[in-house]
């Protein structure tokens, strides 16, 4: 493990520096408007910038292809940083929301860059250790930007250039690689028809792990915020159930390769309805119980997502793989442009404890929808269940780590994510770029 995190440690604390800076302005964002607008304008900053992810995976590639991965990574970073700093430039909550998706548009574009280079990089053996390598760098990064809201609890500017020092400083890791350009890759296409028929209550479950997790990176800081919590306090709340994600997945991956899928997610379902009862119920809590179950409630539902991916690559075939990786980050895309505006709606009209019972409802569709008796294993694949495979939600991926995926063949994945009629790379392409 130590010779992979030399080998890739510039993109790996690429990825930390945007993550921080990434996590740092979703809670710095939902903290400022706490005070000035309801919960609807908040969310719909989270969805703007879920709105950026998904457009980024659509025109991310092209750019790569036309200019080049160094030069898409200094564009993106550029345009990323100009719109942290336009946050403070501007007032207009509006505009806001275009600067929200530019950044979005922005990361998925630097994604696609270092996940490309990881792909090319790696070597059969090692993709496993590589791909957990870049989840630890992501979620790590998603904890240490919150942490740092208790270094300016004012919420002043000095925030928003912490966040631009982030994404000018991730430029440079990448700037003075000496890794060799890999060749330009894109997303493979979706088949939606196929993967409904085929997997739906894996698709289920990603579009309201879209729904939760979208709704509690945009709207859990302004849950606390209304609990009466300061900015240090807040900080160390989202930390910590940012950590919970990180902390469960080792031991779920566990769990996953022992016990059926299908079951083990309408458990998870049915537990966090439980645990996230209490403060759907209580308008005022105490911070140890807030804490405590916030804790619990996160471990819950940063399981959901790479439980659903690990059912749905049992009943699909290998050489569909990629293609059904794409169709997992479109669907929890979707859910995640939709649950911070539901959950901001609810919170607007009947308190800031709806933030929860928004939860609580999320969790009754799934073990509505999840029925593990209808799972007729007719295209269950020979070796099921599959490795399960530690993966980051889809805040922090694009569409090609699909093929870091170790339960993905790689030539088959390099084949249907090649792009055929890419021109050159603009630029030299040795090892002392």
């Amino acid at each position: 493990m130590r010779g992979i995190w030399k080998s890739f440690r510039a993109l790996y604390f690429a990825t930390l520096l945007m993550l921080v800076g990434s996590g740092l302005l979703s809670t710095y964002l939902a903290l400022r408007l706490a005070d000035r607008v309801d919960g609807l304008w908040v969310g719909a900053l989270m969805a703007a910038y879920y709105f950026g992810l998904v457009l980024g995976a659509k025109i991310g590639h092209r750019l790569i292809a036309r200019v080049g991965h160094i030069r898409a990574y200094v564009t993106c970073a550029g345009m990323v940083t100009a719109a942290v700093l336009g946050h403070g430039l501007i007032e207009l909550i509006p505009a806001w929301l275009i600067l929200r998706a530019l950044v979005g548009l922005g990361m998925m574009c630097q994604y696609m860059v270092i996940e490309s280079w990881l792909n090319e990089q790696a070597d059969v053996s090692q993709r496993g250790q590589v791909f957990s390598g870049y989840m630890i760098a992501s979620y790590l990064g998603l904890v240490l930007g919150q942490l740092a809201l208790m270094l300016h609890p004012g919420l002043g500017p000095e925030l928003l250039m912490v966040v631009a020092l982030c994404f000018a400083l991730c430029l440079v890791p990448v700037a003075l690689t000496r890794k060799v350009h890999p060749a330009p890759l894109r997303p493979a296409p979706l088949e939606p028809l196929f993967f409904i028929k085929r997997v739906p209550q894996s698709l289920t479950t990603v579009l309201v792990s879209g729904l939760v997790i979208g709704s509690f990176y945009g709207l859990a800081p302004l849950y606390a915020a209304r609990q009466g919590m300061g900015t240090e306090q807040i900080g160390l709340f989202m930390g910590s159930c940012i950590l919970a994600g990180l902390l469960v997945q080792w031991p779920l991956g566990w769990l996953s390769d022992r016990y059926n899928r299908s079951v083990l997610i309408r458990s998870c379902a049915v537990l966090l309805a439980l645990a996230a009862l209490p403060l759907a119920v209580l308008p005022k809590v105490g911070l140890p119980l807030l804490f405590g179950v916030g804790f619990a409630v996160c471990l819950l539902q940063f399981s959901l997502y790479p439980l659903a991916v690990a059912f749905s690559n049992d009943h699909v075939e290998s050489e569909r793989r990629v293609s059904l990786s794409a169709m997992l980050l479109v669907t929890f895309g979707v859910g995640a442009c939709a649950g911070p505006l539901l959950a901001g709606v609810l919170m607007r009209s009947l308190g800031a404890n709806m933030f929860y019972a928004f939860e609580v409802f999320c969790a009754l569709i799934l073990i509505w929808r999840v029925r593990p008796k209808e799972v007729t294993n007719l295209h269950q694949v020979e070796d099921a269940p599959l490795q399960h495979v530690v993966v980051p939600d889809s805040m922090t991926s694009s569409p090609l780590v699909a093929a870091l995926d170790p339960r993905v063949d790689e030539k088959v994945a390099k084949e249907q994510m090649r792009t055929e009629d890419a021109p050159p790379e603009t630029g030299p392409a040795s090892p002392n770029v």
